[in-house]
């Protein structure tokens, strides 16, 4: 009886603690579809909801927009092994709780196109981030905004960030499709080429390019309010370790603070499902929330 008794008390004393807890769920991913009077049709965007959005309900959270790559489509973090490394990194305690959204981009580079005919930029900037601000449960203001990508996402993440500083409070990218010289870059690329076509024209129009570039919005906004992350693969096939380069060095010659990373690796997911956590961590400090310090790196 006494064995009983006490084994009674323990389990008292476990449930009592177990409740004392704040309540956390599991996270998920929603992948819907918002209405684009600027776009003319329906966009889809996956949002990947944190453990504790079910269970909190008086909660606000950070919001990061994640970009997509070229062939790529808003569910690329669901079903590439990404949201396996983002709940991974949440379950360890070594990010702090937000909404990660991703919408469908095609191929706009995440910019209004040459042709005027499709305006992607407006309808982020315009449509897309009030809608998702007002049906989630986001912490208002740019504190809790940040903006980060991968490829042409990484190119569309830097290029937003520098152009419009007052919306986010942090940047991020992997293997950002960074290129100085445009026309050099494309002369025995033809997949590139077409690829190029829809945003920047078919032959890309180079003075466009220019205008349109990171690079371009690099040298002339002030971004000494926005924390910045970038990193690219040193051996990336599409020559994006140059304009990585040339974007580290251009920040530095501004003198503004930014963090900046060459590693071994080319244009791939391997590439890309090694470094995420390190620009999921860093939006984590961005943020404000409490985790565990991330990979370490080199600041300028």
């Amino acid at each position: 009886m006494k064995v009983m008794r006490l084994l009674r008390s323990v389990f008292l004393i476990v449930l009592a603690l177990a409740l004392a807890r704040p309540a956390r769920g599991a996270s998920r991913a929603e992948c819907q579809s918002m209405r684009s009077a600027i776009l003319g049709h329906p966009v889809g965007y996956c949002a990947i909801l944190p453990p504790s959005y079910d269970t909190d309900k008086t909660r606000r959270f950070p919001v990061l927009y994640f970009l997509h790559g070229l062939g790529e489509n808003e569910q690329i973090l669901v079903t590439s092994g990404g949201m396996t490394l983002i709940e991974d990194l949440w379950d360890r305690g070594e990010l702090g709780e937000f909404v990660i959204v991703t919408p469908a981009a095609d191929s706009s580079f995440y910019i209004n196109s040459l042709s005027g005919r499709v305006r992607y930029e407006d309808f982020l900037i315009q449509e897309f981030l009030p809608f998702i601000e007002k049906r989630y449960r986001i912490r208002p203001g740019r504190e809790g905004r940040g903006i980060g990508g991968v490829s042409m996402g990484g190119y569309g993440a830097l290029r937003l960030a520098f152009r419009h500083p007052s919306l986010f409070s942090a940047v991020s990218a992997h293997s950002a499709a960074l290129v100085e010289n445009l026309p050099a870059a494309l002369t025995d690329d033809p997949m590139l080429l077409r690829a190029l076509g829809n945003a920047f024209g078919s032959p890309p129009n180079a003075a466009f390019w220019d205008r349109n570039t990171p690079f371009a919005f690099a040298r002339t906004a002030n971004l000494s309010g926005l924390k910045i992350y970038f990193d690219c693969g040193a051996d990336d096939e599409l020559g994006f370790t140059a304009g990585t380069r040339a974007l580290d060095n251009l920040l530095t010659s501004h003198h503004v603070p930014h963090e900046a990373h060459v590693y071994p690796g080319s244009h791939s997911w391997d590439y890309f499902a090694a470094h995420i956590a390190a620009s999921l961590e860093f939006h984590s400090r961005a943020f404000g929330l409490p985790a565990r310090e991330g990979q370490s790196g080199a600041h300028h």
